[in-house]
């Protein structure tokens, strides 16, 4: 990897201002191999948008039912021409909670089309059991939310974001409630406030422990009500095609085999996650990395993509899933033992159980190496049984299913790719370097998060910067028109029906095996703990998989243009994993989710997020181009 220093910032940040807005710039082709730098990011002055000082160039359930979800668009919602071109005055890409709950506030203003991968509910959102962390309680304070955010996340975090998420944090609480959200509640008729790692105080609203499934089922039914909004389930969106700015969003109709494009004024990108570039993920099969791949082939910028978050404790078992258990358990009073019944977190951190999620898998990452086990051991047994089922009742059953009774033996438990802290760059009011491009939730990388990410701060991101992207995105809507010649600008991506039944299944077998080779190198070289060497080793590696996979397919007659959904997202993994390999190498020293054994310390001079541009290349992997051939107008 090639490095320079940079003799200023002007030419760094040719689309940022001090006042913290990403202003939109039209980026040069993008490929697998970007610009990747430092930003400055000081501790007393945490500024988004300070100039860098190094250039690095980056080697190559709910229960709801279909109908009531997917219905028919009508004239009044959308124009379209023969179904595969659809109008739209905002296009959001996710369906969490961030996608939701900015959908129902845009549509007071236009027509909203929601494109979501599988079912609306299948989210990162369904699956957060803890809460949503908020200053709700008259001994608690924002000053002190700040601190818990600032100190987990190594100092990384930007202080004037973290500010305004844990001002703000109450008022979208209160919001939910209103619109239907049931939360906990204590004997007094107070909401139950639960504590988790990392902070200081009680602070996490909770639906006992499926706050996220609860959040989701009230936007969900207030969405369905909604005129103005049209769900599109099983759709797969390829790419974000742009000019000036976003013209138009290629999406794959898993059902129908159909390519659909997207036209509209404004696209949030609300898409979650990249979990499944690991084998072991707590993330649904949904998350592969999909809107930070689109959004880095749009020429987005993008940021902190070293460091990922690995749960510490999933469930662990030979055959069963990576089943998430909370954070919460360890905040009631579990604790963690080895196999020889030995606690060990008291040796590793003054907090103990208590220690911010990256301190507690590190912990038991060692254990493991150590003792040469396969994982280790949670107990909560010792607290009183009518307490866990009523605290608890998701991971009881689902662990009893198992064979497991939490209430009366220990839990077996190992950590599980989680949460990416990076993702594409964005300002206060979740707008990018693209114009017409703004996003919120786990694909963006606001500055709250910094290293690490506070336990159940990441739905309170979501609804935050949801919120806060409402306003410029309506402004956005009034100042621009809506190109309906745009749609034959780009030619179409076809469904390979022409390799036959035979091909396609070689090439589904093929890649199946890639995907995992692929989550094998990602876990053995870019895990809890890295190095210099292991790090460039999946650099290497990776590249050769990609080219290996790429070769194949196309000797198996695939063109560039084809589209089919494990393809898609094979190469959407593909892209992800080279932006997490690339910024990990640029990072020199140990911070928070990222720990690297040639450089163990903390470096105060590289208190600085990392930071992804996009370049101009000759040659880009497939991976790296958007599956279109630009035609002239």
């Amino acid at each position: 990897m090639a490095a320079s220093v940079a003799t200023g910032s002007s030419n760094l940040h040719s689309g940022f201002n001090t006042s913290r807005r990403l202003q939109s710039g039209r980026q040069s082709a993008c490929t697998n191999s970007p610009a990747l730098s430092f930003n400055g990011w000081l501790h007393k002055d945490l500024s988004w948008s300070q100039g860098a000082f190094k250039v690095l160039e980056m080697p190559k359930k709910c229960n709801l039912s279909q109908s009531a979800v997917t219905r028919r668009l009508s004239v009044s919602s959308c124009i379209g021409d023969g179904g595969s071109t659809k109008y739209f005055d905002f296009a959001v890409i996710g369906s969490g909670v961030a996608g939701l709950r900015y959908a129902l506030e845009v549509a007071k203003h236009g027509t909203v089309a929601v494109i979501t991968k599988a079912e609306p509910h299948e989210s990162n959102t369904n699956y957060a059991q803890g809460g949503v962390s908020a200053v709700l309680c008259p001994k608690d304070s924002v000053e002190s939310h700040m601190q818990d955010t600032i100190v987990a996340g190594a100092y990384l975090c930007d202080e004037e974001t973290v500010r305004v998420v844990c001002t703000e944090g109450p008022e979208r609480i209160r919001e939910l409630i209103a619109m239907g959200a049931m939360f906990d509640h204590g004997e007094d008729g107070n909401l139950h406030l639960a504590r988790e790692g990392g902070h200081s105080h009680r602070r996490i609203v909770h639906a006992a422990d499926m706050t996220g499934r609860e959040i989701e089922r009230a936007l969900l039914q207030a969405v369905i009500n909604d005129p103005n909004i049209s769900v599109f389930q099983h759709h797969f969106a390829i790419d974000l095609l742009t000019s000036q700015v976003i013209d138009l969003i290629l999406s794959f109709s898993i059902f129908l085999h159909q390519v659909i494009r997207f036209l509209s004024r404004v696209t949030l990108l609300a898409s979650g996650g990249a979990g499944h570039i690991y084998p072991c993920t707590t993330n649904p099969l949904v998350a592969t990395g999909d809107g930070m791949a689109m959004a880095h082939r749009a020429q987005a910028v993008i940021s902190n993509m070293e460091f990922v978050q690995f749960h510490p404790t999933a469930l662990a078992d030979e055959g069963l899933p990576a089943f998430l258990i909370s954070e919460a358990v360890r905040g009631d009073g579990g604790i963690l033992y080895n196999l020889s019944m030995e606690r060990f977190m008291p040796k590793y951190d003054e907090r103990a159980e208590l220690a911010p999620r990256d301190v507690v898998a590190r912990a038991i990452d060692d254990q493991l190496k150590k003792h040469n086990d396969k994982y280790v051991l949670l107990d909560i047994s010792h607290k009183p049984k009518e307490k866990i089922l009523s605290h608890f009742p998701n991971i009881a059953a689902e662990c009893l299913q198992h064979g497991l009774d939490i209430t009366q033996q220990p839990i077996p438990v190992v950590p599980a790719a989680h949460y990416m802290c990076g993702g594409v760059r964005a300002g206060l009011e979740g707008e990018t370097n693209v114009r017409g491009l703004y996003v919120a939730g786990e694909v963006a990388c606001t500055g709250l998060h910094g290293a690490n990410r506070l336990a159940s701060n990441s739905l309170l991101e979501a609804l935050v910067f949801a919120r806060r992207a409402v306003q410029p995105s309506i402004d956005h809507k009034k100042s621009s028109s809506l190109d309906l010649s745009a749609s034959s600008c780009w030619a179409r991506p076809v469904v390979p029906n022409a390799l036959g039944t035979d091909t396609m299944d070689t090439i589904l077998g093929k890649t199946e095996e890639v995907r995992r080779e692929l989550q094998s190198i990602m876990w053995r070289y870019v895990g809890i703990v890295r190095s210099t060497s292991m790090l460039k080793t999946a650099l290497e590696r990776v590249d050769q998989l990609e080219t290996q996979w790429e070769k194949f397919l196309f000797e198996q007659g695939w063109k560039q243009t084809m589209v089919a959904l494990e393809a898609c997202e094979m190469r959407n993994l593909f892209c992800s994993a080279k932006l997490v390999v690339g910024s990990a190498m640029a990072r020199q020293e140990s911070r928070g989710l990222h720990y690297t054994i040639d450089f163990p310390h903390v470096q105060e001079s590289m208190r600085l997020p990392t930071v992804i541009f996009p370049s101009a290349a000759v040659n880009g992997t497939w991976s790296s181009r958007q599956l279109h051939k630009e035609v002239v107008c």
